[in-house]
């Protein structure tokens, strides 16, 4: 299968569905996806989205997000994902997503390492609500094609331009598509590693076809750990005990049951803590317990958590959980501008494979659905305003590139996992 269209995007998660939404419909676009249109790690975020309740409220979000970060965020991109937010949220109550209301206003919660309680939800699987309303959207848009079962596997350039992809579906058969443009929304990189709240088809390729193409990287190593993932000895992804439960009162307890840490701070402080807890307990997870905020208020307010850990064997309405770190979200990616353009003409990255800076070296909790929408409506506004036709023309790559699909993915593993290493040690040089 091979052909030309305007806009190819790769990912259907929240990022790629908000930008192909924002592009007018006299324009084709092209959306592939590695597996199922609904497996995305978007249709996993549990606690919220961050908006700006009122001016009032400006300096405190900016000054929480910049310090969750250890103030290595970029200012301006922090500046735009803040004022942008109402905007972003006004558009999703538009497009159908709803959120938790009393007495007719929006409720707001509040999580971990943030002054105020700013944070818009949807029971405790707000992900899947703003995602799956997205995606019902996407699917009533003449112009906008789906195609599932298909792994980009390299990117088509010419000249530091793009201007296509080579995929291959599930027999393994290679498919070359021409655009205009191109957008990268291929998620995280959770795949490579043991445990990880990400699905495990997440394995960062984009990074690694980046590097082949020369295309800037930027702060890869930034990875950050959830502190709380339910502790299972079962392989697979781990199940995410949301930020928003310790928003709501939860604690965290040690091997003797007693409480040993702020359950507020951020992210990356509260796993250095629990690390340190486990090994003093000679223990693989600590307690949480939810126990305080009542059967009513659990059931209502966390029915997935609550739903999932009862299948484990926990009631969380009447017993603690065991809870242990695990990696959950990543900082860096391919280094983009704050219209999200990539150093390559003609191409886009949007999402967690990007790398805006606008969460530093530490992401605020419930700033990243937030973010990647911000910046999908920003680089659907730039190709718009700047879009120029591609002259189609043969595309130039070796077939036999791709023969040996298996070996190409584990060499993209290979380079990626190098490359995160790599600026680890040019990152403690920088530091001595």
């Amino acid at each position: 299968m091979s052909g030309k269209t305007d806009i190819i995007v790769v990912g259907t998660g929240a990022s790629g569905l908000f930008y192909a939404l924002n592009i007018p419909p006299d324009k084709q676009i092209l959306m592939i996806t590695k597996t199922a249109v609904n497996e995305s790690d978007s249709y996993l975020a549990q606690g919220g989205i961050c908006v700006l309740r009122d001016d009032d409220d400006y300096d405190s979000f900016f000054e929480d997000t910049l310090k969750a970060g250890h103030y290595e965020n970029d200012r301006a991109s922090v500046d735009v994902m803040i004022r942008s937010s109402p905007e972003i949220i006004a558009d999703l109550i538009e497009l159908g997503v709803e959120f938790e209301k009393k007495n007719g206003a929006l409720s707001y919660t509040k999580e971990g390492a943030h002054s105020k309680a700013r944070i818009l939800y949807h029971e405790d699987q707000t992900g899947k609500e703003i995602t799956s309303k997205l995606l019902a959207q996407v699917k009533e848009r003449k112009n906008i094609t789906i195609i599932e079962n298909m792994a980009m596997v390299d990117l088509i350039c010419q000249d530091n331009r793009c201007t296509g992809v080579v995929a291959n579906d599930r027999a393994g058969a290679i498919h070359l598509w021409q655009a205009d443009y191109v957008v990268l929304a291929t998620g995280g990189l959770g795949g490579l590693f043991h445990s990880s709240t990400n699905l495990q088809h997440l394995t960062g390729d984009a990074l690694a076809i980046a590097l082949k193409h020369q295309i800037q990287l930027e702060n890869i190593s930034y990875i950050q750990i959830h502190p709380t993932t339910l502790y299972s000895q079962k392989p697979g992804r781990r199940f995410l005990i949301s930020e928003s439960v310790r928003g709501e009162g939860a604690v965290l307890y040690n091997r003797k049951m007693q409480r040993f840490v702020d359950e507020l701070l951020p992210r990356d402080l509260l796993t250095k803590a629990i690390h340190e807890q486990m090994e003093q307990d000679q223990s693989d997870f600590v307690w949480l317990s939810m126990q305080d905020m009542g059967q009513e208020i659990i059931k209502k307010r966390f029915p997935n958590i609550y739903r999932h850990c009862l299948e484990e064997g926990y009631d969380i309405t009447r017993e603690c959980i065991p809870v242990t770190p695990a990696q959950h979200y990543f900082m860096g990616g391919i280094r983009v501008d704050l219209e999200s353009r990539t150093s390559m003409d003609h191409l886009y990255a949007i999402g967690e494979i990007s790398c805006n800076r606008v969460h530093g070296a530490n992401r605020l909790a419930s700033n990243s659905l937030l973010e990647s929408l911000v910046f999908a409506k920003r680089a659907a506004k730039d190709t718009i305003n700047h879009y120029q036709k591609t002259e189609s023309h043969p595309a130039t790559i070796i077939m036999d590139d791709y023969q040996d699909l298996e070996q190409l993915r584990t060499d993209y593993k290979t380079i990626i996992l190098d490359e995160i290493e790599r600026s680890k040690v040019i990152e403690r040089i920088d530091k001595a």
